[in-house]
């Protein structure tokens, strides 16, 4: 092989292919720091999320189904490293069904469990939701986890006239989500018999719309039929759309201000990634990983570069000689 061969650039090509091949197939693996999560994840199980106003995978759903989508698309997504843990929320606690675990040893019983999910999975018909995320932001501190906290904020009975609970908690110590599930455009909310059968939807005067214990609104001497001692309320029929089923989003943006969480509506998109990114507390592993793709594909690139040099050689070289024939 003369020295003139050894300068052609084809040489160059085949020689560099055949170097990165052989690299792929020595080279080790690299330690590369890689971000990792711990999180639970609570989901409202209570009887407004069977509300068929959400949208999952393009199709019209109910809220706790698009609900589980979510986490299961979120699970997917988790980087291996990562812990997640499941729970349930209904009248004012969340409960836990298992402690953070590891995402890609335990994928397939993780996935299992959030699909099996279901609303009779419900101890009680109440809806406390301040209750219940600061019952779930207690669990994840707990675990020192961070928190994706699925609902759609519809409180029942509704909150008294002094309005959301104080959070004892320090804001910002759990981070993580509250997550809106379903429709910002108001549903009738959904009614069930005693053996779990839908029977229709709830009217008005079927469902409490103001919570009348404790003191009494600060208007109330202005109302119809008040009396200080024997109708502090009034008698007055009120409607607060407590029988309608739509995302509670200034409710819950106020209790993600007061927890230190982050809010995400789940509308057109499911994917969490990135809001969990951006609110959730990571940790860095350091990740044995495997780059031989790296050297193996440089490799083929050479390797297309070089056979598409020839071909347009080939091809450059034909078009003058058909050119003086048709001459």
């Amino acid at each position: 092989m003369s020295w003139a061969s050894l300068r052609d650039p084809r040489t160059l090509f085949i020689a560099g292919a055949l170097a990165l091949a052989l690299l792929a197939l020595v080279v080790p693996r690299v330690l590369l720091n890689r971000d990792a999560y711990d999180v639970v994840a609570v989901i409202d199980i209570t009887t407004s999320m069977n509300t068929r106003d959400a949208t999952s995978n393009g199709e019209t759903t109910s809220r706790l189904a698009a609900a589980k989508a979510s986490l299961r698309e979120l699970l997917a997504k988790l980087p291996c490293g990562s812990r997640l843990g499941l729970g349930i929320f209904t009248e004012r606690s969340s409960f836990l069904l298992f402690n953070p675990v590891e995402v890609c040893d335990n994928f397939s019983p993780i996935d299992e469990a959030i699909n099996m999910l279901d609303w009779r999975m419900a101890w009680e018909g109440d809806s406390y939701i301040s209750k219940g995320l600061y019952s779930a932001i207690d669990i994840a501190k707990s675990l020192k986890s961070d928190l994706i906290f699925y609902t759609d904020g519809h409180e029942m009975p509704p909150l008294p006239f002094s309005g959301i609970p104080a959070f004892e908690g320090k804001p910002g110590d759990v981070g993580g989500l509250i997550v809106g599930v379903g429709s910002l455009k108001p549903t009738p909310l959904l009614k069930y018999d005693e053996a779990g059968r839908e029977v229709g939807t709830y009217a008005a005067q079927e469902v409490p719309q103001e919570n009348r214990s404790g003191p009494p609104p600060p208007d109330a001497a202005s109302r119809p039929g008040y009396h200080p001692k024997w109708a502090p309320f009034g008698n007055a029929v009120v409607n607060t759309k407590q029988h309608m089923a739509f995302v509670r989003e200034p409710h819950l943006k106020q209790l993600a201000v007061m927890t230190g969480l982050s809010y995400a509506w789940l509308g057109a998109s499911s994917d969490l990634t990135g809001p969990l990114a951006a609110a959730a507390h990571p940790r860095t592993l350091q990740v044995a990983t495997d780059v031989r793709a790296a050297p193996g594909s440089l490799a083929i690139v050479l390797l297309a570069i070089l056979y598409g040099l020839a071909a347009l050689a080939v091809f450059t070289a034909r078009t003058p000689r058909a050119t003086a024939n048709s001459a």
